[in-house]
C-alpha cells in the first residue's frame, strides 16, 4: 500500500476530542442506544401474524417487515460510520435517535401493510446513523483495560438484545398494553429513544476525524446495490421458496461487490478518501477477526430462529414460553460476555478459542438431549446445553469485536465499526437462510425433533471450522 493511500488512516484527532474520555454513565447510554436498533431487528418477529391479520397483509408483506429494516439498516452502516467520523459522532448519534423515534411512531400508526414496510425502511436507515457511532465511540474515548471491558459490556448488551427481542415482544403483543396490540413494540421505542437523547447529550463526548474528505456518493449506492442484492434474497427468498429472482440477485451480489471493491480500491491509490477505504480490509484485526466474527454471528442467527420454531412447532409452546425456554442462553451469554475480559489473561490469549470450544461442547450435548428428551420437559433439559453454548458465544463475540478494531485508528473509528456491524447483518441474514433452510427441508420428513437436531448438528461443524480459524485470533 502507498503512502498516500495509507496516510488517510494515521491522521491525528481534533483537539476538542483529544482525551475526552468516557464516564460509566456515558457507556451506560452508548449500551441503551446499541441494544434499541439491535432489539428492533428481532421484537418485531412474533408480531407478525397479529400484524397481517390486523392490516389484512399477506406474508411477502410481513416479509417485507423485517427484510425491510434488515436491508435498510445494513446498507447503511458504512455510510453511517463515515458521516459520523466527517461530521461528529455523538451530533449523528442524535440525529439518528430523533429519526429513530419519529419512523418507530410511524410505524405504530401505520395504517396498511405497505405503510408498515415503508416505516420500517426508514426506522432501519436511523438506526444505521446510531449502531456505528456508539461502537466508534467506545473506540475513541477509551483505551487498554477500560476499552475491554467496554467492549464486553457492549457485546453483551447486543447479544442480549438480540436473545430478549423476541420475548419482549411477544410479552407486549399479549399484554395488549391499552389496547395498543401489536403497535406497542414501536411505541415503546418513542420514550426510550427520549431518555437516551437527553443522556446522550449530558454523558457522552463529541469525537470526529480531523478533517472531512468528500463522502463518495457513487460508492455508497454501489454498496447498497450490493447490500440490497444480497440481503433481499436471504431474508425473503425462503419465505417466498426460492424463486427465480432470489437466485438472479444472490448471482450479481459477488459482481456487484467486485465492482464496489475495485473502485474504493482505484480511489483509495488515488489518494482520496473512498466511503470504505480497503486498506481497513487490509489490516491483521480485521483480516484474522472477521472470518470468525462471520461464523459465529451466522450460528447465532440460524440458532435462534431455528430454536424459536422448533420449540413452538414441536412442544407447542407459545412465543412468549418459547422465548423464555433461551432465558438460560441468553444469561450465560451475557456472563461470559461480561467475565470474557476478565478470563483471556488466564486462557493465554485464547479466549475466543476456548469459546468455540465450549460452545461445540454445549451443541453436542443439545443434541444428545433433543434426540433423547422431546417432551413437556424438554425446556428443562435443554437448559444446562444452552449454559453451555450461550457462555462459549459469550467468550467470543465481545473479544472478536475488540479485535476486529484494534488497529483501526480513532478517526476511522465510525467507518471501521460500521464496516463490522455490515458483516454482522451479512452473517446474521446468511445463517438465518442457511440453517433455517436446513430445519425446514428436514421437518416434513423427519419431524421437528429430528431436523432441529440435525440443525444443530449443522452449526456445530460450522463451529469446528471455526475452530482452526481463531487460533489466528489472540486476544
Amino acid at each position: 500500500m502507498t503512502q498516500t493511500a495509507s496516510a488517510p488512516l494515521s491522521a491525528p484527532l481534533d483537539a476538542p476530542a483529544r482525551g475526552a474520555g468516557l464516564s460509566g454513565a456515558g457507556l451506560f447510554t452508548i449500551l441503551l442506544i446499541a441494544s434499541l436498533s439491535s432489539m428492533d431487528a428481532f421484537i418485531v418477529n412474533v408480531a407478525l401474524p397479529t400484524i397481517g391479520a390486523d392490516l389484512d397483509a399477506g406474508p411477502a408483506a410481513l416479509e417485507l417487515v423485517v427484510a425491510g429494516y434488515a436491508t435498510a439498516y445494513a446498507s447503511l452502516l458504512v455510510l453511517g460510520g463515515r458521516l459520523g467520523d466527517a461530521f461528529g459522532r455523538r451530533r449523528l448519534m442524535v440525529l439518528g435517535l430523533i429519526g429513530f423515534g419519529v419512523t418507530s411512531l410511524l410505524c405504530g400508526l401505520a395504517p396498511t401493510g405497505g405503510a408498515l414496510v415503508a416505516a420500517r425502511m426508514l426506522q432501519g436507515a436511523t438506526a444505521a446513523l446510531c449502531l456505528p457511532q456508539a461502537m466508534a465511540t467506545i473506540q475513541a474515548t477509551t483505551s487498554g483495560a477500560g476499552r475491554a471491558r467496554a467492549m464486553g459490556m457492549f457485546g453483551a448488551v447486543v447479544g442480549l438484545a438480540f436473545a430478549f427481542g423476541q420475548i419482549l415482544g411477544g410479552f407486549m403483543v399479549g399484554a395488549d398494553i391499552a389496547g395498543t396490540g401489536w403497535r406497542s413494540v414501536f411505541f415503546i421505542n418513542v420514550p426510550a429513544v427520549a431518555i437516551a437523547a437527553a443522556l446522550l447529550l449530558r454523558t457522552v463526548p463529541e469525537s470526529r476525524a480531523p478533517k472531512s474528505a468528500p463522502l463518495d456518493p457513487l460508492g455508497a449506492v454501489l454498496l447498497g446495490a450490493a447490500m440490497v442484492l444480497l440481503l433481499v434474497p436471504l431474508t425473503e427468498g425462503r419465505a417466498a421458496g426460492w424463486p427465480a429472482w432470489s437466485w438472479i440477485c444472490l448471482g450479481a451480489f459477488p459482481f456487484a461487490a467486485g465492482v464496489f471493491l475495485i473502485m474504493q480500491r482505484r480511489k483509495e491509490r488515488a489518494g482520496a478518501v473512498p466511503l470504505l477505504p480497503p486498506s481497513l480490509l487490509a489490516l491483521p484485526g480485521m483480516r484474522r477477526g472477521l472470518p470468525v466474527m462471520m461464523l459465529s454471528m451466522g450460528g447465532f442467527g440460524g440458532f435462534l430462529f431455528a430454536s424459536a420454531v422448533a420449540i413452538q412447532q414441536g412442544l407447542d409452546y407459545g412465543p412468549v414460553a418459547a422465548g423464555f425456554v433461551l432465558v438460560p442462553y441468553a444469561l450465560a451469554f451475557f456472563a461470559g460476555s461480561a467475565f470474557g475480559p476478565r478470563l483471556a489473561p488466564r486462557l493465554g490469549g485464547r479466549a475466543v478459542t476456548w469459546g468455540v470450544v465450549v460452545q461445540i461442547a454445549g451443541l453436542a450435548t443439545l443434541v444428545w438431549t433433543v434426540t433423547s428428551t422431546w417432551s413437556g420437559t424438554a425446556a428443562l433439559a435443554m437448559a444446562p446445553a444452552l449454559l453451555a453454548v450461550g457462555f462459549g458465544q459469550g467468550l467470543q463475540l465481545p473479544t472478536l469485536f475488540r479485535v476486529v478494531l484494534a488497529e483501526v485508528p480513532p478517526e476511522r473509528a465510525g467507518v471501521g465499526s460500521g464496516v463490522m456491524a455490515t458483516f454482522q447483518q451479512i452473517s446474521l441474514a446468511s445463517g438465518v437462510a442457511v440453517l433455517g433452510a436446513v430445519f425446514l427441508a428436514l421437518a416434513p420428513e423427519l419431524g421437528v425433533q429430528a431436523a432441529y437436531a440435525w440443525t444443530i448438528a449443522a452449526q456445530g461443524a460450522t463451529a469446528l471450522v471455526n475452530v482452526g480459524l481463531s487460533l489466528r485470533v489472540r486476544a
